[in-house]
């Protein structure tokens, strides 16, 4: 069984039919084509599925999409123009394969709105529940800290 729930996504107003089970990871991919939140490992272990619930980052593949009714949403795909995180992941190389990128880069933007100057032993923390598996978590402090001196300027 199937219900209308109406939500905000990526700063539209949507609504999709979907079905009790059904993951809020499931609800993006098969009823909008949004790709960005991934399901990996499917028990909220490893950030891949990371997205924002009225600026709370959740996993995706464990928050049922019902749930969004009246909610704010927002995953990877939102913005027109790359944030001051994105562009720190990237002059930062904070990647190899990309398939984690998204989940740390939504992570990080709660994280910075939380503690605007995080030191290393607070990215690590908070990161800690984003898992890459190329291991690039190097270059990924490294951007979290450009991203934060990059929001400070702006």
């Amino acid at each position: 069984m199937r219900r209308e729930v109406r939500f905000r996504l990526n700063g539209a107003d949507v609504s999709a039919q979907v079905a009790s089970h059904e993951s809020l990871v499931e609800v993006l991919r098969d009823s909008f084509g949004l790709y960005g939140a991934r399901e990996s490992c499917g028990q909220g272990m490893c950030g891949c599925c990371t997205v924002l619930v009225d600026g709370r980052a959740v996993s995706g593949c464990l928050y049922l999409g019902t749930l969004v009714e009246n909610s704010s949403v927002e995953t990877i795909e939102g913005g027109a123009e790359l944030d001051a995180v994105q562009q720190a992941f990237i002059e930062s190389g904070a990647f190899q394969c990309g398939f984690c990128t998204p989940g740390f880069i939504l992570m990080t933007r709660q994280l910075l709105e939380e503690h605007p100057d995080p030191d290393d032993d607070a990215i690590k923390h908070y990161l800690s529940g984003n898992l890459c598996r190329c291991g690039a978590y190097p270059e990924i402090i490294e951007a979290v800290k450009l991203a934060a001196q990059k929001r400070r300027k702006a």
